[in-house]
């Protein structure tokens, strides 16, 4: 028999009883909905945590001080003070196939006001003019901070949106005073929303300062540390909560006895930044980037060989690829339990089929006689199924459809459309439909034609 032919015969067959054929559907359509809701919900999740980690600053190597033992006591990750404003300017300088910026990071905290109002900050911390595109920050009103008043210690802050709410209700913000610890700022910038992190804290609850600021004015409270104008490095003068501040190249690395680094120079913690942030290129492999920055700044630590690295290292990406790996995991299962109801729906299939060939075996017999071979019967009842499942397919990727979307504005969970997940649930309803189908069509292919038109 030719296809069409033999299409259209499988057609008719399966309208003569519509209501058994849509019953027979059913099993297929709610495990392929359930698949394609599932797939999409996971995709979307995903894709949120990729997007909330983004925004938290892709691409970044965070880099702290060692952990120091004391008395047989350890002190943890960022326990050694030995991290300088320096050491993200020199991988800036040696890596800069690598590296696209780097900054120092230093966090402190404390109560702001504004006139009659206050309000304790989450975060206040302090980074270099590089530090808001590696952090994922866009300004929203405003303008950031300059290298300029980096060096100069500027008493200049930018606000994220809940200080903004809370300590400016009305009023626009820039150009504004803030005082932050006893010490006067002026906001130039409003920060956009980025809402919640991976962790579910308020990324907007902030302030950020250029790192000097926050070192000699909210830290150190003044006190010593080395100026450099006209060129006169190595020198030290009183630093006040107004006075101007620039980095120098003097070195910051003087002895110690302090184990294991006896040979090591010890970094003088009035200096030091809490870790550095260095964004790695699109496209550069974290380990790669990490490999050319040790050397870099165990030539900025004076580090002899044979002594153990005073930092430590960390692929600030392997956070979202666990979580993403974590969402994987849990989708894949919830997948495996909608294909289930696949599986029952194929039985059901393979079920009706049976005992539509024992309600037809006449007609089977029937056409055998008038010259139709085993094959044509075979593939009459095995495109039947086929046609049965990929009917219920079509519908379920519906269905599936408007269930994410249900889920997505009346819940609030995120999904993605996936054309994977239909072109899969098409693959397999198609399977289902050859797997389940063969045994009765083979059966039916094999039927004697005198005792099938002697069947009653």
């Amino acid at each position: 028999m030719k296809f069409g032919t033999l299409f259209m015969t499988c057609l008719s067959g399966l309208v003569r009883n519509p209501m058994r054929a849509a019953l027979t559907v059913l099993g297929i359509v709610i495990g392929i909905a359930a698949v394609v809701a599932i797939y999409e919900i996971g995709e979307g999740s995903k894709k949120q945590v990729a997007d909330r980690f983004s925004s938290m600053g892709a691409n970044v190597i965070n880099v702290f001080g060692a952990s120091v033992s004391t008395a047989g006591v350890s002190s943890g990750m960022g326990g050694r003070a030995s991290l300088y404003a320096e050491d993200a300017e020199a991988i800036m300088k040696e890596c800069p196939d690598l590296v696209s910026a780097a900054s120092p990071y230093v966090r402190t905290s404390g109560q702001v006001i504004v006139g009659n109002q206050n309000w304790s900050p989450r975060n206040i911390v302090g980074g270099n003019e590089h530090y808001l595109n590696i952090e994922g920050w866009k300004v929203a009103q405003g303008r950031s901070f300059t290298k300029k008043q980096v060096e100069e210690a500027a008493r200049v802050c930018l606000i994220g949106n809940t200080i903004a709410k809370n300590l400016y209700t009305g009023q626009d913000p820039i150009g504004q005073d803030i005082r932050i610890k006893d010490v006067v700022f002026t906001v130039i910038g409003v920060l956009d929303t980025k809402g919640a992190d991976g962790m579910g804290n308020d990324q907007d609850d902030c302030l950020i300062l250029p790192w000097t600021s926050v070192r000699t004015r909210l830290t150190g409270g003044g006190g010593t540390a080395v100026i450099s104008k006209g060129g006169a490095a190595n020198s030290s003068a009183t630093v006040s909560a107004t006075a101007t501040f620039s980095t120098s190249a003097v070195s910051f690395y003087p002895g110690t006895d302090l184990q294991p680094y006896s040979n090591a120079p010890h970094p003088l913690r009035t200096r030091t930044v809490d870790s550095l942030l260095v964004q790695i290129k699109e496209g550069v492999e974290p380990n790669t980037a990490m490999d050319a920055m040790t050397p870099v700044l165990r030539r900025q630590h004076q580090l002899e060989p044979g002594v153990l690295d005073d930092f430590e290292m960390r692929d600030r990406s392997q956070f979202v690829k666990m979580m993403n790996e974590t969402t994987a995991t849990i989708s894949s299962l919830l997948v495996a339990v909608a294909m289930i109801s696949l599986v029952v729906g194929g039985v059901g299939i393979m079920n009706i089929m049976m005992v539509s060939v024992t309600e037809r075996t006449r007609e089977i017999g029937l056409r055998m006689a008038v010259g139709a071979r085993p094959r044509d019967i075979m593939w009459q009842f095995l495109l039947e199924a086929i046609l049965l499942c990929l009917c219920g397919g079509v519908i379920g990727i519906g269905l599936g459809r408007l269930a994410s979307m249900f889920v997505s504005s009346k819940m609030g969970w995120p999904t993605a459309t996936s054309v994977e997940a239909m072109i899969l649930s098409v693959s397999v309803a198609a399977a289902i439909g050859i797997i389940f189908g063969w045994y009765p069509a083979w059966k039916a292919s094999k039927l004697d034609p005198i005792d099938a038109l002697h069947h009653e």
